[in-house]
């Protein structure tokens, strides 16, 4: 027999269970009325106790309908049951007194037992209906004699000794039945739980994910914002202060000075060009691609220094030593930057910038003797931001802040400015 006929046999039959356990007393019931009254010992009596027996046995069915033989009751109470299984089981010990033939039908009293009652009541009707039993097994008496009544005890006890023990492996069964059913119940609970949670995951990493593609977009902006600033427009800047200064040199000195503003703003025209091609490709500063930091620092003070005709001091101290290019780059694009705001804003006779390696960090400090500022908190220029500029310390911030560094100024009217980047000197 295959699997599948074997599970359609099984389901055959399961489906027949209460059918079979609710017919089979009505069945034995009427068998032993019928020999009873063929037999001429029974009696209208007996007729009138198994007919109450079987509209007993009736109504409890109809009240307590379902879909198993050991299905918990659902229908009478605890109290009404138990009054119904006394009821069953007086009509069942009268009839097998007056015929022991009715042994057969008392026999169904243990069904009513694990039907009606819970728990330890069961083995109480276990041990009642054992009783009617062993009654209709001796003869139903008289128990005239001590042997006689010997004879009963021992039957008694060997019924409800098999009974008891059917009941109790058959009681621990459905136990492990309900805790089985319990624990698919949690299972269930537990597999819906995690579909759900599996559910609400995939949303959250949808959003993560969504968070980080524009958190990325924001940065990528903001570096682009900080290139271009640092370069394109520094480079600009540059250029057209060349320009002003051939246009005013037109007038007053030979055309050879002219032309050495002319000059100078075409070599920051093609600087300014290849910065911009590396700021869109992400590559790093000019200075730094041939150079180590302290050149780079050297080669971007000397190039303003000869613009702007300000003398630069450039100062390395400690063990100089390469470390990560992100970090590099921050520090490089803060000494232009820091230059620039001195070339527009600091009216500045000398500059001194001190780039400092020390065990856990790399310091560039940028000093100059102009007119300074008012800060606020020390952390940026009281005068307000406006079309022409103010984007360059909060650059700096972003820059050295984006790479887990700080930045602080501190500055004075007429007394100067000093800015001091430092960096984690994590190595390559």
């Amino acid at each position: 027999m295959t699997s599948s006929r074997r599970n359609d046999w099984l389901d055959f039959w399961e489906r027949r269970e209460l059918k079979v356990f609710t017919g089979l007393p009505y069945v034995l019931l009427s068998i032993c009325t019928a020999f009873d009254l063929l037999d001429g010992g029974g009696t209208l009596v007996d007729l009138a106790i198994a007919v109450a027996a079987a509209t007993a046995m009736a109504v409890t069915d109809v009240r307590d309908r379902r879909t198993s033989w050991t299905e918990p009751r659902t229908a009478p109470g605890t109290g009404a049951a138990a009054l119904t299984f006394l009821v069953l089981t007086g009509l069942a010990a009268a009839l097998v007194i007056s015929q022991p033939l009715f042994g057969f039908y008392v026999f169904t009293g243990y069904f009513w037992a694990w039907r009606l009652l819970e728990g330890r009541a069961r083995f109480v009707g276990v041990a009642l209906v054992a009783a009617t039993v062993a009654i209709s097994q001796t003869g139903s008496g008289p128990y005239d004699t001590p042997g006689q009544v010997g004879v009963l005890v021992a039957v008694y006890c060997v019924n409800l000794g098999i009974a008891g023990t059917l009941t109790w492996f058959a009681w621990i069964g459905e136990e492990q039945h309900d805790r089985r059913g319990r624990e698919l119940d949690e299972l269930t609970q537990a597999h819906a739980d995690l579909e759900r949670m599996m559910y609400e995951n995939a949303e959250l990493q949808q959003q993560l994910v969504t968070q980080a593609r524009e958190s990325g977009i924001g940065q990528e902006r903001r570096r682009m914002a900080r290139e271009i600033h640092d370069t394109i427009a520094q480079g600009l800047t540059g250029i057209i202060t060349q320009l002003q200064a051939a246009q005013r040199a037109g007038g007053r000195v030979s055309d050879g000075v002219s032309a050495e503003h002319l000059e100078a703003a075409i070599e920051l025209a093609r600087s300014s060009l290849t910065e911009a091609r590396r700021s869109v490709q992400a590559l790093a500063p000019e200075p730094l691609a041939d150079a180590r930091l302290p050149e780079a620092m050297q080669e971007v003070a000397n190039r303003w220094s000869e613009l702007h005709s300000v003398p630069v001091a450039v100062t390395t101290t400690g063990s100089a030593r390469t470390i990560r290019p992100e970090l590099e780059v921050a520090l490089l694009r803060t000494a232009q930057e820091a230059l620039a705001n001195v070339a527009k804003h600091a009216r500045a006779s000398r500059v001194g910038l001190t780039l400092s390696y020390m065990e856990d960090q790399v310091t560039l400090d940028i000093r100059d003797d102009g007119i300074g500022f008012q800060t606020v908190n020390g952390t940026s220029p009281r005068r307000p931001r406006d079309d022409g500029g103010g984007f360059g310390l909060t650059a700096m911030r972003q820059r050295v802040e984006g790479v887990l560094g700080t930045l602080e100024i501190e500055s004075e009217p007429d007394g100067g400015t000093a800015i001091s980047a430092s960096v984690p000197a994590v190595t390559t």
